[in-house]
């Protein structure tokens, strides 16, 4: 009969032989064959056992007071002390030896601080301080691609969050925008964005840098850039991604899947992100630039927000 792990052995049974019972010495009984164990004690305190003698000691004829060596019998093993550390209400719990590995201390994530420029007279680099970007655009600006590549190439640790991809964790229950603008889309959207403000604060803390892309219109402040700066802090640097509008839809027409949107969608989107212009924000038109040269001028513009951050 087999027993699963962890659960208690059944009874013992006349006839059967016992594991625990039995001593170094004997040998293991064969398949079939009984061996009666020892009657069992009676129940109750009785005498101490004496203590072990040396084999081959009877100890007879002994004079009464005579001090007789004890051998050495093994003590069980106990675990390593391990060292108190203070807790709430005068307890105290163990705290376990450093190892150095297993448990790494992070610092929690907080609100972005506006990033402070050097102290030296020359114009900050970008490329080797922790920031923290939203870049902005319609949909075929290049958002993704630029902010991918501009994160795979700084000389700091850098994390890129895409809003879309945090979004499409969603795989049961989707609301897919464009089969119905409703509440249960809208919602989704805006847990997203809270998702990636925690992820960026929590980098941010560490001194990871962080780049987010997403489609926020300026005729739509609470939602769009309000809500970044709510879930990210005041040290989030927008920048805008605002190529031709044939350009995105030549970008558009190459996507599938439910990223892809009609001509009528993308032209009214363009139109509501030309509201940027005049908003103070930095905008670059990368209409007749490749991604890594949008990298470089992201840079430059970045360069200037932290020296001067702009007004939103």
């Amino acid at each position: 009969m087999q027993h699963a792990v962890g659960a208690p052995l059944p009874p013992h049974q006349p006839g059967q032989s016992q594991a625990a019972g039995w001593s170094p010495g004997t040998p293991h009984p064969a398949a079939g064959s009984h061996h009666p164990g020892p009657p069992h004690p009676p129940a109750g305190p009785g005498p101490a056992p004496a203590a072990p003698r040396a084999p081959g000691f009877s100890g007879a004829g002994v004079p009464p007071g005579t001090h007789l060596p004890q051998p050495h019998v093994p003590q069980p093993h106990q675990p390593p002390h391990l060292p108190q550390a203070p807790h709430q209400g005068g307890s105290s719990v163990p705290v376990p030896p450093p190892d150095g590995t297993g448990h790494v201390r992070l610092p929690p994530g907080g609100p972005v601080a506006v990033p402070s420029p050097p102290p030296s007279a020359g114009a900050p680099d970008p490329a080797s301080t922790t920031l923290a970007v939203l870049l902005i655009g319609p949909a075929g600006a290049g958002k993704t691609s630029v902010a991918r590549y501009w994160a795979e190439h700084r000389r700091v640790p850098t994390a890129h969050i895409s809003l879309d991809d945090v979004r499409e964790w969603v795989r049961s229950g989707f609301a897919d925008p464009q089969s119905g603008w409703n509440d249960h889309s809208e919602a989704q959207y805006r847990l997203a964005r809270r998702t990636c403000g925690f992820s960026a604060r929590n980098f941010l803390a560490n001194g990871i840098s962080c780049i987010l892309d997403d489609a926020v219109f300026p005729d739509r402040p609470v939602v769009g850039l309000g809500g970044w700066k709510r879930h990210v802090g005041p040290g989030l640097l927008p920048v805008v991604l605002l190529p031709g509008l044939e350009v995105v839809l030549e970008r558009n027409a190459e996507r599938s899947g439910n990223r892809r949107l009609t001509d009528e969608e993308v032209a009214r989107i363009h139109g509501r992100m030309a509201g940027w212009y005049g908003s103070g924000l930095p905008i670059i038109d990368n209409s007749q630039l490749d991604v890594a040269a949008t990298a470089r001028v992201l840079d430059e513009v970045l360069a200037r927000s932290i020296a001067s951050p702009p007004p939103w």
